[in-house]
């Protein structure tokens, strides 16, 4: 008998939850050859089956990220992750048939008659590596264009969001088969696995460190990535601005989710001398969003004692070096226990703190005053690109002066945060906040293969050129064309 035709069958000496992915991976990729350009009602038909279960499943959602989390408002989950959710596959829904249509293509005299256009295939299969601090967004999302771009998918949830991780499971395994969505959960050997895998593509959002160690593994396999990274977003208020207005939406932005957020602000510049004005606007409105900490569901928790510890670290260090501290905990209350840090604002830093030189990823904000706002466009650019620079000021020109001379993953201006949920805007870094971007178009375009496709009639024009050489249309071809 051939041998071709009668595979060996080999044992694997892979841990089981490993070879499981291998497993998903291989089945995957059979079901996607099977058919590999999925029409535009399959793929609309495929996110409208997520997004009824991301309706039925909503409740068990927000407890599972809630309980995960030790606390974490149920209406934050659903505002700021299971609505932009939804509105990502309506959005979707409603664009992809148009971005799927080929792009037509110029054809240059020499390559006459001819006709070329790009079209949009899909990778396959896609990887993506969710964190703990928004699983469901950061998870999903990716999904989402995924599917419209007509991939399949393998989900990595966080060991951080084990609750979450199961209720995703089996609310996805109940919409798609296996062979199309898979979710992962675990971590350590898993999450090393996982990314060392031979995907389409991977997207992974979450810390700097591990996304360099994420593109080590996937460049094994020489696949491509995607990586939404974190970093220090700055925010700077111009001397003309309002500081109440630039605080009312600086607290939104920082103090949502106990600023457990790649793209919160990291830290602020604020005029020389007008640090306690803003420091008593923060506080107002810090304490009319949350005038109870400890039992106040609507205020959450850090993660897990290793970022808690983390944190409270970086606090420690900034005192070590006399920093000055403004703590907002209206009703004194002892947090330890519930793994809550009060708002907290930080002056008098210096560049050597902790706090100035890792992103803090947690409800503290710390404060440098400056003189002239090209001292503060010096100090950013000096440092690794942010993936959100805000600016607050309401003259358009000088907001348009800060716009050409810095580089940015985002550029908001008298906003934060909000940018992640539109639709229609692409999100990623830029340097060392990431690479490559997904939401809107952006989305679909990145999560498929622009084919280039160039058509020739029967009458083969190219041979009026070939060799011998010397010949009158070369000459011809010469003066008109290299002149």
């Amino acid at each position: 008998m051939n041998s071709l035709s009668s595979p060996v069958s080999v044992q694997s000496t892979l841990p089981p939850e490993i070879q499981r992915m291998h497993d998903a991976l291989a089945a995957q990729k059979t079901a996607y050859s099977q058919n590999p350009v999925p029409s535009a009602h399959e793929r609309i038909e495929r996110i409208a089956r997520l997004r009824r279960t991301l309706v039925k499943y909503q409740d068990e959602i927000a407890n599972a990220i809630s309980e995960d989390f030790g606390n974490r408002s149920i209406h934050e989950t659903k505002i700021g992750e299971i609505m932009t959710c939804l509105e990502q596959c309506t959005y979707y829904s409603k664009h992809l048939t148009s971005w799927m249509k080929p792009s037509k293509r110029h054809v240059s005299a020499l390559h006459q008659p001819a006709k070329a256009w790009v079209q949009y295939q899909p990778l396959g299969v896609i990887g993506i590596m969710a964190p703990w601090n928004y699983p469901l967004v950061l998870s999903v999302g990716p999904l989402v264009c995924a599917l419209a771009a007509g991939n399949h998918a393998m989900l990595k949830i966080s060991s951080s969001s084990k609750s979450f991780g199961k209720v995703l499971e089996r609310a996805l395994a109940e919409v798609f088969p296996n062979d199309l969505v898979t979710v992962i959960n675990g971590g350590g050997a898993i999450s090393d696995a996982f990314c060392r895998l031979p995907f389409d593509q991977i997207v992974f959002t979450g810390s700097i460190p591990v996304g360099k160690t994420v593109m080590a593994a996937a460049a094994e396999n020489l696949v491509p990535v995607i990586l939404e990274l974190g970093g220090k977003s700055p925010a700077i208020v111009h001397p003309s601005m309002s500081l109440k207005d630039a605080a009312e939406r600086l607290s939104a932005g920082k103090f949502w989710n106990a600023g457990q957020t790649c793209v919160a602000p990291d830290y602020v510049f604020i005029p020389r001398g007008r640090t306690r004005e803003f420091v008593a606007h923060m506080r107002h409105f810090a304490t009319s969003m949350y005038p109870t900490l400890r039992n106040n569901p609507d205020y959450t928790s850090i993660i897990n004692d290793k970022q808690y510890n983390r944190i409270q670290g970086y606090l420690d260090n900034a005192r070590e070096h006399g920093a000055e501290f403004f703590e907002f905990n209206p009703a004194n209350e002892d947090l330890s226990s519930v793994r809550k840090i009060a708002p907290t604002l930080v002056a008098n830093v210096t560049t050597d703190m902790e706090l100035c030189q890792q992103e803090i990823f947690g409800p503290v904000l710390p404060i440098i005053e400056y003189d002239d706002i090209d001292e503060t466009i010096s100090y950013i650019n000096a440092r690794q690109r942010p993936l959100a620079l805000y600016y607050f000021d309401y003259d358009a020109d000088r907001a348009e002066y800060m716009a050409r001379r810095t580089h940015s993953g985002h550029f908001g201006i008298n906003q934060v945060l909000t940018h992640v949920a539109q639709d229609d805007l692409p999100f990623g870094g830029v340097g060392a906040s990431g690479m490559g971007k997904y939401h809107g178009e952006e989305g679909f375009y990145n999560m498929s293969h622009a084919r280039s496709v160039m058509v020739k009639p029967r009458f083969y024009a190219l041979k009026m050129i070939l060799p011998p050489f010397g010949k009158p249309i070369h000459k011809i071809l010469f003066k008109t064309m290299l002149r």
